[in-house]
């Protein structure tokens, strides 16, 4: 069996080999001072621009980051401030002129104390159309109150429990506290002139009109100014009536009561939650 020869080539010989580039090639190839330049200014550039992304994406992430503490902080539940409880009574005692029912501003009946220490109630008769300031007050009261930004007025006129005396009462609302405080400052105390009646036809107060005015007042809560006009409902004018009658009879102590008790409830702080988020926090 014959053996077949090896072949005498060594191993690296064998093996491909990788020829190096032409020297001509490699020069005619390689950058010359001007492009190396230009690749040198575009590798700076990149370099800058890639920093500029950097810092970029971080102030973003910071960004986000603190607007997600500040929702945090807003939607966590925590104990109000003493500012915000003050801001809640405010506005709370602010809309109710139109957030409250009309029965809840004006009260079907309210309780008065009568001569003689008697428990007695006030009947409302009804509730006239919203109007203005101006319009539905006296003109020297009207101007004070519109200059100083009065919105609207509302008004309601009761009987008390005799139908004997007629009382209107009108709200003044004003835009805020010290508007209302602005105003009632130049308010006269003469009680000649104030809210101007509303009567009712068809019931006991259909006489009751401005001439008819034994007694006008007011008194200020929030921002609101509550007036009162009380008379007597058969008619009977200021000028007829005998001061001394006015002070022994039921007419003020009623119309003070009535007009009081709807200033005390549009006034009264209401309850303020302990936190941002109820009573839990």
């Amino acid at each position: 069996m014959r053996s077949r020869r090896a072949s005498g080539r060594p191993d690296a010989e064998r093996r491909a080999r990788v020829r190096p580039w032409p020297r001509a090639f490699r020069e005619r190839v390689a950058p010359g001072p001007a492009e190396a330049e230009i690749l040198e200014r575009g590798v700076r550039f990149r370099a800058v621009l890639s920093l500029l992304l950097g810092m970029v994406l971080a102030v973003s992430a910071l960004g986000a980051l603190a607007g997600l503490v500040g929702l945090l902080r807003e939607t966590t539940a925590r104990p109000l401030t003493e500012a915000e409880k003050t801001h809640y009574v405010e506005e709370d005692i602010a809309r109710r002129w139109h957030s409250w029912p009309a029965a809840l501003v004006f009260p079907p009946e309210l309780e008065y104390v009568g001569l003689g220490r008697a428990q007695l109630y006030a009947r409302r008769v009804g509730i006239a159309p919203e109007t203005t300031c101006r319009s539905g007050t006296d003109a020297a009261v009207g101007e004070i109150l519109e200059r100083h930004g009065c919105r609207t007025l509302l008004r309601a006129t009761y009987v008390d429990q005799s139908s004997t005396f007629a009382v209107t009462v009108g709200i003044a609302v004003m835009e805020d506290a010290e508007r209302r405080a602005a105003a009632t400052g130049e308010l006269a105390s003469d009680d000649r002139v104030g809210v101007r009646p509303v009567a009712f036809r068809g019931t006991a107060t259909e006489l009751f009109g401005a001439a008819q005015r034994q007694r006008n007042a007011w008194l200020g809560v929030g921002p609101y100014v509550v007036f009162s006009a009380a008379g007597y409902a058969d008619g009977r004018t200021r000028d007829s009536v005998a001061p001394e009658e006015i002070v022994h009879s039921e007419l003020w102590p009623a119309a003070q009561a009535v007009a009081g008790r709807i200033a005390h409830a549009l006034g009264a702080e209401p309850d303020v939650p302990r936190c941002t988020e109820g009573n839990v926090c």
